[in-house]
């Protein structure tokens, strides 16, 4: 009896490590899908986000059975990434101005993946919608504080409101997926460098 109150013990704490490992292979996963995305766009062959990750195939076809299971899963971890990055990034830059380019281009990076979702998802408007109120709930509260941080530090005019902004960059961020010669990060750049606070 004694051996099996040991066993016991030893699968409830071999459980929570093998639910964690499992998250960190899955998260690996996205990471990799995300960045095969951004460089080629939501219709890469799987092949490539295995090589990516370092799997094989059949393990992304056993977390994500289909494209768009893959897509919907990339799209809910980068809105996380997003929005767990900018309170670190105000913690550690030099500024909170820095701090909100830094974000602004990890945005970009989620736009550029985010422009393909809509024409996977095109049948299920609903699940779109879904998504769309999901990102919106996450991210506009994010960069509502990094914009009162640099307000308040004197770095950014006032006023500038968080849903407008975003709105401008992912305006800047359509085409990107389509035009080679086309970068919006420099544009967004010179967005975020037009927010400073002029000297009076």
């Amino acid at each position: 009896m004694n051996d099996g109150g040991k066993g016991g013990d030893g699968t409830g704490r071999a459980a929570p490590s093998k639910r964690k490992d499992a998250r960190r292979n899955k998260e690996t996963l996205l990471d990799a899908a995300a960045t095969v995305f951004v460089r080629s766009g939501v219709e890469a062959p799987v092949r490539d986000i295995a090589a990516e990750a370092g799997v094989g195939m059949g393990t992304i076809y056993r977390h994500f059975p289909t494209r768009a299971d893959l897509i919907i899963a990339v799209y809910r971890h980068q809105v996380e990434a997003c929005a767990e990055a900018g309170p670190a990034l105000l913690a550690s830059s030099a500024s909170p101005h820095a701090a909100l380019g830094q974000w602004i281009n990890l945005f970009v990076d989620f736009l550029v993946t985010k422009h393909g979702l809509a024409a996977v998802l095109q049948s299920d408007s609903s699940g779109f919608d879904t998504l769309h109120a999901y990102f919106l709930d996450r991210l506009v509260p994010v960069c509502t504080q990094l914009l009162d941080a640099a307000a308040e530090a004197g770095e950014i005019r006032s006023g500038v409101e968080a849903y407008q902004l975003m709105r401008g960059v992912g305006n800047l961020c359509i085409g990107a997926g389509s035009d080679a010669h086309y970068d919006p990060r420099r544009l967004v750049e010179l967005l975020i460098a037009g927010l400073r606070r002029q000297p009076d």
